[in-house]
């Protein structure tokens, strides 16, 4: 299955912060993403299941890489680990940091206008974490920086 048979995943927004995001996939320093579960069901989206593969677009529009799921959970914010933390890529040197940086992110004005509300954060909160590994790149490589995020469900900077 090609590129283009593949459901898309796009990281934060447009811009710098999603070529870094991508950039990171490319380097392997980015095995997770977090996805905050309203979201999904506001979307009426299905959670990712484990084995599907999603083509990564750049801020172009362009397929950039492909993933697999390897592993998808939804559980409460709470039953993070400082190992999923630091999968994701950014940085976090543990989970205080990613609580910190999802829950910034989650009530921000885009997905707050997305949900049409802002949504309750809190230990309880359900999100949806996803490890994934690189199957194979697009058509480009990008420049290395830091780190985005999937859009509307996770920070940006990763």
């Amino acid at each position: 299955m090609g590129h283009d048979d593949l459901p898309t995943l796009e990281l934060a927004f447009p811009g710098p912060e999603r070529d870094r995001g991508v950039a990171a996939i490319l380097r392997g320093e980015k095995t997770a993403l977090t996805g905050l579960l309203e979201i999904f069901e506001h979307a009426g989206e299905a959670v990712p299941q484990t084995g599907q593969r999603f083509s990564v677009l750049d801020s172009e529009g362009r397929s950039a890489v492909t993933i697999e799921l390897v592993d998808v959970r939804v559980v409460p914010m709470k039953e993070i680990d400082d190992d999923f933390a630091r999968a994701e890529g950014r940085g976090y040197s543990d989970v205080a940091q990613w609580r910190a940086a999802h829950e910034e992110f989650f009530r921000s004005d885009g997905v707050s206008e997305f949900l049409g509300r802002i949504p309750v954060v809190d230990d309880d909160t359900l999100v949806v974490a996803e490890r994934f590994r690189v199957v194979e790149p697009g058509q480009q490589r990008l420049n290395p920086g830091p780190l985005a995020v999937r859009q509307i469900t996770t920070p940006p900077g990763e």
